[in-house]
């Protein structure tokens, strides 16, 4: 469609100009009067190929526009509206108060879309690396039953919470990481620096070294020798599984592989149930069906498996099976979480359970991040403890059996 640039006058006798899409001039001036804009001059574009560079800027914003904005955006939109805003006078406010100016492009993109005759849901739907399928399908929905301001408020604790199991699990995985890195930095540097310089000394024994010497030495000396094909495996090894990762199957299969990860893995998995048992509870509350929330859900528990296993639950469902009997054939939840589901589906109160066990696997990632260290520890201990035993069987077995030649 053709732009066209508009100059006109609010209601408050301000002037206002601009550029938009339009089919022609009388629609763009039919569409301004709707938004309280009286026209006073409106031309065709001359400049589309500037029009194009500034949509190619404002994508590139989009994708700087972070999750926090998001999370902000949504409480501020409820504060306002709570507060009889209107929509557009909303975005304008919120748009001039940015402080991320590629989340200021977004809301100027919704402010076009609205001023175009686009409802809220679709405005927001242009923007999916802003705002996902579940946020634009809760929208759709307080459009459709008037309540989109508690939808607003509903999507903001949701965020919040998605934001703090996600920092909880970061921090779950932040120090058996350093460690692990620690450790791995540790071994390089007895390569390349102490065991040659031990082997030097020992290569002046004329004497046969003790296996775990010898193993040790030849280790070092293939580090020395090949290193350059070391480093090349290992970049290489990260491209394939970064490819591997990058594919549907790989994907899931790394995403099951993680909820196995000794003490990590339970508390992703606990996690990740959280998010799917407060997304779920959100969605049935907004009131949207039980077959389209486990569709929506699976969208944002952010594990492929788990999602996998939510769309098989879908399918279920759609079949006319219980919630129950699909959870159970799913084979991810606790029996004690599938009697509090069951209570739920026998009660007709299915969304308040579901936030029940959000708040219980809440509580119970909280409990594992406070005892992982005491979990982790002995199994550090552990793996630091035989490579210490390695290391000095292999220095010291030679030194012991040269002492012994020269007490002889």
């Amino acid at each position: 469609m053709p732009h066209f640039a508009y100059i006109g006058r609010n209601a408050q006798g301000a002037r206002v100009e601009g550029v938009m899409e339009s089919a022609s001039g009388a629609i763009l001036a039919s569409h301004l009067a709707e938004s309280g804009i009286i026209p006073i001059q409106i031309s065709e574009s001359a400049q589309p190929t500037e029009a194009l560079g500034k949509q190619l800027a404002r994508l590139m914003d989009r994708q700087k526009a972070g999750f926090l904005d998001v999370l902000l955006f949504s409480r501020q939109m409820h504060t306002l509206m709570k507060a009889g805003v209107p929509i557009m006078r909303a975005l304008a406010g919120l748009q001039e108060s940015a402080m991320n100016r590629a989340f200021a492009a977004v809301i100027k993109d919704l402010r076009e879309a609205l001023d175009s005759g686009r409802e809220l849901s679709q405005a927001l739907a242009r923007n999916p690396k802003v705002f996902g399928p579940f946020y634009v399908a809760m929208i759709r929905v307080g459009e459709t039953t008037g309540r989109l301001e508690e939808v607003f408020l509903r999507l903001f604790h949701h965020l919040e919470f998605q934001k703090f199991m996600k920092d909880q699990v970061k921090a779950a995985l932040r120090y058996p990481m350093f460690v692990m890195l620690a450790m791995a930095i540790a071994l390089v540097i007895i390569n390349l620096f102490v065991i040659p310089a031990f082997a030097k000394v020992f290569k002046n024994l004329n004497t046969e070294l003790p296996l775990m010497t010898r193993v040790l030495i030849g280790f070092s000396d293939f580090t020395l020798a090949w290193w350059p094909a070391i480093l090349l495996g290992l970049a290489a090894a990260v491209v394939g599984f970064r490819s591997f990762v990058g594919t549907a199957e790989g994907r899931r299969t790394w995403d099951r592989l993680k909820l196995k990860i000794p003490v990590a893995g339970k508390i992703i998995r606990k996690a990740t149930l959280a998010r799917f048992a407060r997304s779920f509870a959100l969605a049935l509350k907004s009131g949207v069906p039980i077959v389209q929330s486990l569709s929506l859900v699976g969208q944002v528990v952010e594990n492929e498996f788990v999602s996998r296993k939510l769309e098989d639950m879908r399918m279920g469902v759609e079949r006319g099976e219980s919630v129950l009997r699909t959870a159970i054939a799913s084979a991810i939840f606790t029996p004690v979480v599938l009697q509090m589901v069951m209570v739920g589906e026998e009660s007709g109160s299915l969304d308040d359970m579901m936030e029940e066990i959000a708040d219980m696997y809440q509580r119970e990632v909280e409990y594992e991040l406070k005892t992982l260290s005491s979990q982790i520890e002995p199994i550090m201990i552990l793996i630091l403890g035989v490579l210490v035993l390695i290391l000095a069987l292999g220095v010291f077995l030679p030194m012991w059996d040269l002492g012994k030649a020269m007490i002889k």
